[in-house]
């Protein structure tokens, strides 16, 4: 079994890049996998791996410049959800692209999994989805926004073009574990919003503790690990990566005329020219090399 544990800190790390070594070394020495960023305005990422090691990482985190009252979210798998490690430095752990937003300073207000509900049935609150478009495809609130971003990163200039519509509303606003809301709530707080609220563990505590009976949630959660998606209880859903455009895709998409193994699906068929999709074949016949061999190549991360 395998315990994973996704993680976001926002604190002041003056030299992000004295930090990796360490991190990275302990990882490994644990058996660690998975992908944590490092920027000077703090850590963000999930890893999976044994107890005892995934343990042993979280307090080495824990002992890191203001990470003392680190929190993450667990949830288990009975395989391995990740085929490396990677330990990142990036200018931004959630690359927003505003500098003058600092979740240190302040955010919104939390809203615990029990009370959102309540909340965003409220005829004065609008309920808007900061996450990519891939993602709010497969699964949201009940009558949430979508802005239909490609990336974080178009999530300002959304709001600038589309502000005039929440006039006189309270804002209240979800993402995948709360990262994303952390900035967003910042930058609505900066553009002179007053009342904005976000899901204190976003998405994923309320899954995890909101029962299916109770729930205002529609569909599933996308994740970016090997399981793609979840659900109520955080159990494992029934999507799969397209490995061509890395969009969940669901076991019947695979039976379509536009999908292939690695290569295509359906979503990205139209996407790509003749020339990537000859990469990615080349790429498919080099894992299925590996596998036959017995080892696994990283490409089928």
């Amino acid at each position: 079994m395998y315990t994973i544990a996704a993680l976001y800190h926002f604190t002041r790390f003056p030299d992000p890049t004295a930090l990796k070594p360490a991190l990275l070394a302990l990882c490994l020495a644990q058996n660690v996998r998975g992908t944590l960023l490092l920027a000077r305005e703090g850590i963000n990422g999930t890893i999976a791996g044994p107890r005892a090691g995934i343990d042993a990482v979280l307090a080495h985190i824990r002992a890191l410049p203001g990470c003392a009252d680190l929190e993450w979210k667990e949830a288990t798998s009975d395989h391995p959800p990740f085929a490396r490690m990677k330990v990142r430095l990036k200018q931004e752990i959630v690359t927003m692209g505003q500098p003058d937003v600092d979740p240190r300073a302040r955010v919104g207000h939390y809203v615990e999994p029990q009370d959102w509900n309540d909340l965003i049935r409220s005829p004065d609150v609008a309920v808007i989805d900061t996450r990519n478009d891939y993602e709010v495809a497969i699964g949201t609130f009940e009558g949430a926004v979508d802005p239909e971003t490609d990336s974080f990163r178009d999530f300002p200039a959304w709001w600038e073009a589309n502000k005039e519509r929440f006039h006189n509303k309270r804002i209240a606003m979800f993402c995948t574990g709360g990262i994303r809301c952390e900035k967003s709530t910042n930058f609505l707080l900066g553009q002179g919003i007053d009342e904005v609220y976000h899901l204190k563990g976003g998405i994923l505590r309320y899954l995890e503790e909101v029962p299916a009976e109770d729930s205002s949630w529609q569909g599933e959660c996308f994740v970016f690990d090997n399981r793609v998606s979840v659900g109520h209880g955080l159990k494992e859903g029934p999507h799969e990566l397209c490995h061509g455009c890395r969009r969940p895709i669901l076991p019947q998409d695979k039976a379509r005329p536009e999908y292939e193994a690695g290569v295509s699906c359906h979503l990205c068929i139209d996407e790509t020219s003749e020339a990537d999709k000859a990469r990615f074949r080349e790429r498919q016949k080099q894992i299925a090399l590996a596998r036959a061999r017995g080892e696994r190549h990283l490409a089928a991360e």
